[in-house]
């Protein structure tokens, strides 16, 4: 037979010290994770960033500092933050997807980054593409309306697709820097955006879509690699521009498999979803085949779609 010995007095105090210090960490919440994009941004390794860079260097945050007057009358704009955005004095809004429970009934806004950096014409000239003509195509075929981010380098170097996206009512036209450098860093390696240029560099690009016949880009901003800091967010803050984030990533970046890409989108897509994905062959090549397994059976599955400034109009 077990005999137990009576606890000592003193054991027992610091035992029952010990129970009441964990009942008080029981009931304290555990702190949020930061929001898609603030820091947290750099653990998204889907970004093409420098088309060269290794895919491992999924490092990213942001600096910022401009924009351009935003447009009246589109959701976002005017500087009038979208309903679900995360608004903080002084700050830009930043918006990472619709309302859960729309309405209107599901939808989900597949947007589209058209990347290209300032130093990378040379490689276009001798053949690299940093379109994707077949995508454009297929989402027309497919009648499927989506927000296009477009470079000002894009934009200058593909003017007759620029001008033929942003006249075609089933898209959107967004402004996604000039260059693509790093609006923060570490950002997948990619080059930080000079100091002081910032602003800059958001207004040159709406100048370049205007330029190339975009003729009412709406009046949002996705930060290069979904990377950005307060700094960032100050700086925008005066130009009534909306950040626009995510909060579906495709993995289509350097992807090789477009079932893989697909089954992402279709395993992590929600009512009132954004997904990003892109607009670059070198970069995104099975985007187009993703995409046309992704539309189906997001239908078949009772979802529609809607362009960002429909999906924050919805809420």
């Amino acid at each position: 037979m077990i005999r137990f010995r009576r606890p000592h007095r003193a054991r027992a105090a610091l035992a029952a010290l010990l129970a009441l210090l964990l009942a008080a960490c029981a009931e304290s919440p555990a702190p949020a994770p930061p929001p898609a994009g603030e820091h947290g941004a750099r653990k998204h390794g889907d970004h093409p960033a420098a088309y060269g860079t290794a895919r491992g260097e999924t490092e990213g945050r942001a600096h910022g500092n401009g924009g351009t007057p935003a447009s009246k009358g589109v959701a976002g704009g005017g500087g009038k933050a979208p309903r679900g955005a995360r608004v903080r004095a002084g700050l830009a809004p930043v918006w990472h997807h619709g309302v859960r429970r729309a309405a209107g009934g599901k939808r989900v806004a597949l947007t589209f980054d058209a990347d290209m950096m300032a130093d990378q014409h040379d490689r276009a000239d001798a053949g690299e593409r940093f379109d994707n003509p077949g995508l454009i195509a297929a989402l027309r075929e497919l009648k499927v309306p989506a927000t296009v981010f477009m470079t000002g380098t894009w934009a200058a170097r593909y003017p007759g697709q620029a001008r033929a996206v942003g006249r075609d009512p089933l898209f959107e036209v967004a402004n996604h820097s000039y260059s693509h450098h790093a609006f923060a860093v570490p950002c997948y390696g990619l080059p930080e955006v000079a100091p002081g240029t910032m602003r800059a560099e958001v207004e040159r690009t709406f100048a370049a879509l205007r330029r190339a016949g975009v003729p009412e880009p709406v009046p949002y901003f996705r930060f290069p690699g979904g990377c950005y800091d307060d700094a960032a967010l100050r700086a925008l803050a005066p130009t009534g521009v909306t950040a626009v984030q995510w909060d579906v990533s495709s993995g289509d970046a350097f992807a090789t498999d477009p079932h893989a890409v697909a089954e992402e989108v279709l395993t992590r897509v929600r009512p009132g979803s954004v997904v990003v994905l892109h607009v670059t062959r070198s970069a995104a090549p099975v985007t187009e085949q993703a995409v046309r397994e992704i539309v189906p059976e997001l239908r078949r599955r009772g979802y529609g779609f809607a362009r960002v400034s429909e999906l924050m109009a919805a809420g």
